[in-house]
């Protein structure tokens, strides 16, 4: 059998499809307007905002820890960090109304739950660390940029978890029938 014949789900995966298994259908259908159409979450586009900002900043880190005045980047770095911050929020938000679509007592759901655990440590970091950027506004402290490192380390492994929970198990994602349109000749 090759991979692609091993992926393809056969007769004995037909009931468990996301058109006819209810405790899938649910974590399909947005909670709210708010969290994006059917099909079409807004918590995966929210989260570029603070992805892009804090990766940028880790960036701008590095080119302030090279400098020998590292002011410019430093200030840079301390507005993409809280940038990235405001932006955790709204994905924040979005996530938790998509989470609280996953039925309880599924492998989804306690995956859903340590994205979240690793989101909300890494803004915990994040925050702890622009206080400390804060108290000292001509550089970037190595504390800060440790701090900064670990958080990204973690939303790392949380972006696989939500690529897990949105690829594999098809949270917020259109059933099988409405993507099988998109494959239809005319």
């Amino acid at each position: 059998m090759s991979g692609v014949e091993a992926a393809v789900p056969g007769p004995q995966t037909a009931q468990r499809s996301g058109a006819s298994f209810p405790t899938m259908r649910s974590a399909k259908v947005p909670r709210s307007i708010v969290a994006g159409p059917y099909g079409h979450p807004f918590h995966p586009v929210a989260v570029t905002v603070p992805i892009g900002a804090w990766s940028s900043s880790l960036v701008f880190d590095l080119l302030a820890l090279a400098r020998d005045d590292p002011r410019a980047f430093a200030t840079g770095s301390r507005w993409l960090v809280a940038i990235g911050l405001g932006g955790a929020v709204g994905a924040s938000v979005l996530g938790l109304l998509d989470l609280s679509r996953i039925p309880k007592g599924t492998p989804a759901r306690r995956t859903a739950l340590v994205h979240l655990a690793l989101n909300v440590t890494a803004m915990a970091l994040f925050s702890v660390g622009l206080v400390v950027r804060l108290l000292d506004l001509g550089r970037v402290p190595l504390v800060a940029f440790a701090l900064s490192v670990v958080a990204s380390a973690g939303l790392g492994v949380s972006g696989w978890l939500g690529g897990k929970l949105a690829y594999r198990w098809g949270v917020r994602v259109a059933d099988e029938n409405t993507q099988r349109e998109g494959f239809e000749t005319a």
